[in-house]
């Protein structure tokens, strides 16, 4: 694992792995992901940040068989984009066959080390 830490995202990792995963809400209720100061809907720079649902749905995903060399070891593999309510992720899709993934399953969010990079990644699992 790197020795370098992004600490917006690493930070939200942590707190992943610690099942306390949050967002940035505006007083308008628009969601966004840390490490954000400004809302990107309405440029509101009072966000406060509240618990992440813990479940979500995936919205599409894509499967890899050939992928970059920064994921050799890790195909095949699918990553998705799933809603969580005020926000959406995208993250690798874990714990089922990829022939079972489908649009409108239910998830939650874990975190995973890649075996090509020793990194940690956002994953989702069947909920």
């Amino acid at each position: 694992m790197s020795e370098i830490r992004d600490a917006g995202f690493d930070d939200w990792l942590d707190a992943a792995e610690e099942g306390e995963a949050y967002f940035l809400e505006c007083a308008t209720g628009h969601g966004s992901l840390p490490p954000r100061q400004v809302c990107p809907e309405c440029g509101s720079t009072e966000l406060a940040r509240q618990q992440l649902p813990q479940t979500g749905t995936i919205e599409t995903f894509t499967v890899t068989h050939v992928p970059t060399p920064s994921f050799e070891d890790d195909a095949p593999y699918a990553t998705a984009i799933a809603d969580f309510g005020p926000v959406r992720l995208t993250g690798q899709v874990a714990g089922i066959d990829l022939e079972s993934i489908e649009n409108g399953l239910k998830v939650e969010i874990s975190v995973a080390v890649s075996e090509t990079t020793g990194e940690r990644v956002l994953t989702f699992e069947p909920r």
